[in-house]
């Protein structure tokens, strides 16, 4: 992913309102942040931990999520991520995202299991282990990106399609 300012970043925001994007907590280390190891930029809301957010480039053009996870917490049991297809045991949520324009006005929402910590770019990297049972898999590092870039479009498609 290529490196994205503040200003980019809150005018990305699909399912939310302008001033909710002015509004959301943004990460302290956007200027340290190992882009070049990232497919999407990710993070958890410091001041209310149910809430993350997902920017990434869809279609060309720079998209931002706003994502929920379950209040009652993150089971312990190992689950797939959806994203990256990593299992992991206790890191894996369903994050729900309210869908774009009407259709997110109505209630309605797109939602998928993955990783918590929204940590699937490292993870397929081998930045990072999971903490869950080894699936062993043939497919090299760079089918595994393409992999996780294909299923975050898919999602994010998702999230934007009309009602």
């Amino acid at each position: 992913m290529r490196p994205v300012a503040e200003p980019e970043i809150r005018a990305a925001f699909v399912n939310c309102t302008k001033g909710e994007a002015r509004r959301l907590n943004l990460p302290d280390d956007l200027a340290t942040r190992a882009w070049d190891d990232l497919d999407y930029l990710g993070w958890q809301d410091p001041k209310a931990p149910q809430r993350r957010y997902l920017v990434t480039e869809h279609d060309g053009v720079l998209r931002g999520l706003v994502l929920r996870a379950p209040e009652v917490g993150i089971a312990r049991r190992a689950s797939m991520c959806s994203l990256c297809l990593t299992v992991r045991s206790g890191g894996v949520a369903l994050l729900v995202a309210p869908r774009a324009g009407k259709a997110g006005q109505r209630g309605h929402s797109a939602g998928l299991p993955m990783c918590a910590d929204l940590a699937c770019s490292l993870l397929v990297r081998g930045r990072i282990a999971a903490n869950g049972p080894v699936v062993y898999e043939t497919l090299t590092v760079e089918e595994k990106v393409a992999r996780l870039r294909a299923n975050l479009d898919a999602f994010v498609a998702r999230v934007l399609r009309p009602a």
